[in-house]
């Protein structure tokens, strides 16, 4: 049966079938898997020393210009796989040994992934990474399902979001969000090594000439949600799809970088930092390799 979409903040109430959709994110209903692998690039508490148990998601419900992942954010690159197959496939990376299962880019396949996950509730952590372009709705129907947040969080200004996502309400929306996460989660857990257990971690990153939109950001970190909210500041932006924006033909200036770093310093906030070296195309994931391929088979 064809579903009239609201799954995200766009509410396109665009009708949307299994295999196709006229929806933001021109995707139909059944999720397409694009990778699922072990991931040894998120942060500390998330990759620890057996990588996290990524699963990637084509399409998009945010539509970011510059997105790093645009091989699958706008392509329906991957195979499709309908609930009881997902689940089949959480079973699978967890044996790989990883310490979560780490849904990419889950938002605008929420209603089948959770479905997943009632069928079979992996014994690691679930997280939920996503680019904070959330309903509060979907975030309560999450509960019980999945136990780390992991959102973006990337425009402080209308202007901002609407020339960069076509998503003026961007701030507001996402604020809120976090905000229904972290009451969710409560404050964050983790195990004898570190390892995130249950909780809310909040990325930003850093974009050229918008340092002010970051150190606004950092503010609303620190004033509205509980203390203690780990902070993942990024600054790997690399500009690899030809964006017309100005600042974003080019990397962060290590100026930039620490500027918005000292105001995160002075507001006391805890996280974690990532190295230059990680401003490279050459951390983009491989999509439909042969290890997520070897994967899929048998679901």
């Amino acid at each position: 049966m064809p579903m009239l979409c609201n799954l995200c903040p766009r509410n396109c109430h665009a009708e949307r079938t299994s295999d196709f959709g006229l929806g933001f994110c021109r995707m139909g209903t059944t999720p397409i898997v694009s990778r699922a692998a072990a991931h040894m690039w998120e942060e500390p508490p998330i990759s620890g020393t057996r990588g996290s148990g990524t699963i990637f998601f084509s399409g998009c419900s945010l539509g970011c210009v510059f997105c790093q992942n645009e091989p699958i954010s706008r392509h329906q690159l991957g195979k499709a796989m309908d609930a009881p197959a997902l689940a089949k496939l959480f079973r699978r990376v967890e044996s790989l040994g990883v310490h979560n299962i780490n849904l990419v880019n889950p938002t605008h396949f929420a209603s089948e992934i959770l479905h997943a996950l009632r069928i079979y509730k992996p014994t690691i952590p679930v997280v939920w990474n996503t680019s904070g372009y959330e309903r509060v709705e979907m975030i309560n129907a999450a509960k019980g399902l999945v136990d780390i947040y992991l959102p973006d969080f990337k425009y402080a200004t209308e202007k901002t979001s609407l020339s960069l996502a076509n998503a003026p309400d961007y701030f507001g929306v996402t604020l809120r969000a976090i905000k229904a996460m972290c009451e969710q989660t409560g404050a964050p857990v983790y195990d004898d090594q570190g390892i995130m257990q249950s909780g809310t971690l909040v990325r930003h990153l850093i974009l050229p000439l918008r340092t002010r939109e970051s150190m606004i950001i950092l503010d609303s970190i620190a004033s509205q949600l509980p203390s203690g909210t780990p902070v993942s500041l990024m600054r790997q932006y690399t500009p690899i799809n030809g964006v017309d924006a100005p600042g974003l033909d080019r990397r962060l200036t290590s100026r930039e970088y620490h500027r918005v770093l000292d105001h995160m310093m002075s507001l006391g906030l805890e996280g974690y930092l990532q190295d230059k070296d990680s401003a490279n195309s050459a951390f983009t994931p491989a999509f439909m390799d042969e290890e997520s391929v070897s994967l899929f088979e048998g679901t």
